[in-house]
């Protein structure tokens, strides 16, 4: 990764996506690998008059945890944690791993027993978020594994990062506003609107959003970004979806999920590749069965399944939804330690009719 291109990523962030204020306290998480980003991101949040406290970890280091942690250890939740989720003004997250299959091997009940201690952190953060008290964006830092993962060289994977985020472009705050407008034409026209119905070869799936608002999510929060999402009424999804990728969750792949819904709630769940651990994550607690998220992928310099959530979930022509914690900006009442996206792609044979008007056909906008 060129030294300027990383500058021009990090000021991105600090300016756009965060829009750093003198005064401003950030949170920098980041992993050891990305530490050529997390330094231009802290010297650029300083230059804009901003502090900064900065943690960093490691595969490495987190595995070693899980794998000789009590479960009373994994409970244990650190006060300096606490105190960043409660008081930092902004977070900005650079994700790098250096293997992203490194807790394969940990069984799935230690990983849950963490995710359930951490819930309240969890909705402390989505609160903040919701609030406005707390800005924050995640992204991901060009590495060998991301590009393994995505069957590229790590040359092509910076170019596909530079290329999705807009950073090769002359001014890529100008683009992400671009987008930001584009998709705001759409949440206007879903404002008020109630009822959704998706038909087609992968799916067959009614839910309400009445009194549920469409979030533009334009960079300001995920980078790359490109999609228009809200969380359905708990109790209404009807139906059943067929994910066409894999799902990828504590360093484990599932792939060929189906879901199928009754009143808001997972009825039956498999999949063809890791079922086991697709049930126990959706037994985490109350709210990991209900859809916290639904959502439409608007980025259509995206087409490349890479295997990461951050850019898959934004496929021009997908949509995705997540089981467990909704949204409090969106009026979710669904509260859970898990989050988990699932992606299904809508570019054949499909449609979706928002009030009974098409809105949505093969992957492109009616309206």
């Amino acid at each position: 990764m060129t030294e300027s291109r990383v500058k021009k990523f990090a000021e991105l962030l600090v300016n756009y996506s965060i829009g750093v204020k003198p005064g401003d306290w950030v949170w920098v998480r980041s992993s050891t690998i990305a530490e050529p980003l997390a330094k231009e991101v802290v010297e650029a949040i300083w230059a804009a008059g901003g502090t900064t406290t900065l943690t960093m970890s490691s595969d490495g280091i987190l595995e070693a945890i899980y794998r000789v942690a009590s479960n009373e250890q994994l409970e244990w939740i650190s006060p300096v944690d606490k105190v960043l989720f409660d008081e930092a003004d902004a977070l900005i997250a650079l994700n790098a791993p250096s293997n992203s299959r490194n807790l394969s091997n940990i069984p799935p009940e230690k990983q849950q027993v963490a995710q359930i201690a951490r819930r309240e952190l969890t909705e402390t953060y989505m609160r903040r978020s919701a609030e406005g008290s707390l800005r924050w964006v995640t992204t991901n830092y060009p590495c060998a594994s991301y590009a393994q993962e995505a069957d590229m060289s790590l040359y092509e994977y910076e170019n596909f990062v530079y290329g999705a985020t807009f950073v090769d472009k002359d001014d890529p705050i100008a683009e992400w506003r671009k987008v930001h407008d584009m998709q705001q034409k759409l949440v206007d026209w879903l404002a008020g609107k109630k009822q959704i119905e998706i038909r087609g070869k992968y799916a067959e799936l009614s839910l309400s959003i009445e009194g549920r608002p469409f979030i533009n999510s334009d960079g300001k929060k995920n980078m790359p970004s490109g999609e228009i999402f809200t969380s359905p009424v708990e109790d209404s999804v009807n139906g059943w979806v067929d994910f066409t990728y894999p799902a990828i969750r504590g360093g484990r792949e599932v792939e060929g999920v189906r879901l199928e819904f009754k009143d808001g709630k997972v009825v039956k769940a498999t999949a063809e590749k890791n079922e086991e651990y697709l049930i126990s994550q959706l037994d985490s607690d109350d709210g990991a069965r209900i859809l916290g998220e639904w959502a439409i992928g608007t980025n259509y310099g995206i087409q490349q399944f890479t295997k990461s959530i951050l850019y898959d979930e934004k496929i021009g022509g997908t949509m995705h939804m997540a089981v467990g914690a909704g949204y409090p900006e969106t009026n979710s009442q669904n509260k859970s330690a898990i989050h988990w996206d699932f992606i299904c792609d809508m570019r054949e044979d499909s449609e979706i009719l928002v009030d009974g008007e098409l809105f949505y056909k093969n992957g492109e906008f009616q309206v």
